[in-house]
């Protein structure tokens, strides 16, 4: 079955090794500086600074994405989720600015926001949880919210931006910085606080996280262990590579053969014989095949190594390689099709040549098993009614999803869009109709982005 295809944002990962080679280069620039008098009190508070700045900008990019979740909700157990992640998150933006060197700003409008968030939102929750509808005041308070978030989202990345050009740096007010055509961090800040004239009044979580990984793997269940040597024919088939050698076996609760050479790396689990991963390193050059022809390819992957219950599920392209994501798929007592989100398959397609570069399988492995699916005891049509009436809905499907606590849910996935085109997939439960998720699409020219 093939699906529309959506991929996970890599703006967080984008961030954390930004600010990674920052921290490297600030700590070694401040080395040679110190060398002669070993300023680590210097040192420490550069780097909190900068742990300070990630923190911000996580949390109010946080804070714009669940606000604009809110406004889709139309249940109060999910905007009760939300409501509590919006504290959370106002909570420790606060915390990150009151570490930074930028008091003598007065950022009381900015404050003021945080401080709001969180309680507007647990108001609408208890709403409601009180049977009661949202007013459409309320409804453009909760837009009007994101709209300030999605702007002080904006400002926070381009302060990022500055660090990482060296146009601000983060040395405290007293003027610790050696280097005078720096500006302050505070440089950074000081339009925060604009924008804020017409401030409403207020009255008052591939596109699934990998801790699916943390259990023993069901598919192992019941499978004879291989020897090294039939472990390593299939690394060998698998990665088409015959010059590869053992070097070591991994622990864990997924015991693997490793086998590798100069640029290659491949896992076989122990119990099974499976295929657990595999890494190709080369530079890939410039591409010569486009996305679809990359999904067929992993595609025609998967079936060389024996699977075939699977459905393509979004894909990401990056540094000239297609990450094709893929979910397991089984049918219900009914012969419907339900996707399997907790049983995960990744493989990477060089545009260059076709040639496949990747592969993990661990979320698969781990999770893949028969299971009882039956009649939903909601119809699509009762599901869909339980919707926030400002979707418009494209594509209903059957799924399973993952839930805190290493649980799974039996899910109807929405593939809706507003009026305004922002696209989103809403998750119902198939028999209680509650909101278990909700996710926003971004369309991008690598694909299509999830947060």
């Amino acid at each position: 079955m093939r699906r529309s295809t959506v991929t996970m944002t890599k703006r967080c990962f984008v961030r954390l090794i930004s600010f990674s080679l920052a921290a490297v280069l600030t700590l070694g620039a401040l080395a040679a500086q110190s060398m002669g008098r070993a300023d680590n009190t210097q040192l420490r508070l550069q780097n909190s600074y900068m742990r300070a700045v990630e923190d911000l900008s996580l949390s109010l990019d946080n804070i714009k994405t669940t606000l604009n979740k809110g406004m889709y909700s139309n249940s109060p157990v999910m905007m009760n989720q939300l409501s509590g992640k919006l504290w959370s998150e106002a909570a420790n933006a606060k915390a990150a600015l009151a570490q930074l060197p930028i008091e003598e700003l007065r950022l009381e409008q900015t404050y003021k926001f945080l401080s709001q968030v969180g309680n507007y939102s647990q108001s609408l929750s208890k709403k409601f949880g009180a049977g009661e509808a949202l007013t459409s005041e309320e409804k453009d308070n909760l837009k009007a919210l994101y709209g300030y978030a999605e702007d002080l989202s904006d400002k926070m990345w381009q302060v990022e931006k500055k660090i990482e050009d060296g146009d601000i740096t983060l040395s405290d007010l007293s003027g610790a910085s050696n280097n005078s055509r720096s500006v302050n961090v505070t440089e950074g800040f000081t339009d925060f606080e604009e924008g804020f004239s017409n401030y409403p009044t207020l009255i008052y979580d591939g596109p699934f996280s990998d801790h699916i990984l943390e259990k023993n793997p069901l598919m192992l269940e019941g499978m004879q262990d291989v020897s090294q040597d039939k472990a390593k024919e299939k690394a060998v088939m698998a990665s088409d590579t015959e010059n590869l050698s053992a070097s070591g076996e991994e622990a864990g609760k997924m015991p693997s053969y490793v086998f590798e050479n100069d640029t290659t790396t491949v896992s076989v689990t122990k119990q099974g014989g499976l295929l657990g991963y595999m890494l190709k390193y080369r530079q890939v050059g410039n591409a010569t095949i486009g996305a679809k022809q990359a999904v067929d390819l992993a595609e025609e992957y998967l079936e060389k190594l024996g699977i075939d219950d699977f459905t393509d599920t979004y894909y990401e392209i990056n540094n000239g390689i297609c990450i094709c994501n893929f979910a397991g798929e089984q049918d219900n007592v009914s012969d419907e099709d339900v996707v399997l989100y907790t049983d995960l398959i990744k493989v990477g397609v060089a545009m260059d040549n076709g040639e496949i570069l990747s592969f993990d399988a661990r979320g698969y492995i781990t999770n893949h098993t028969q299971r009882d699916l039956g009649v939903p005891q909601l119809t699509k049509e009762d599901a869909a009614a339980r919707l926030s009436e400002t979707l418009n809905i494209f594509e209903v499907n059957l799924c399973v999803i993952p839930s805190e606590g290493l649980n799974e849910r039996y899910c109807y996935e929405f593939y809706c869009s507003d009026s305004e085109g922002q696209q989103l997939l809403v998750y119902l439960n198939a028999d209680s109709g509650e909101e278990e998720q909700i996710l926003l699409l971004q369309i991008s020219g690598n694909g299509r982005l999830t947060v």
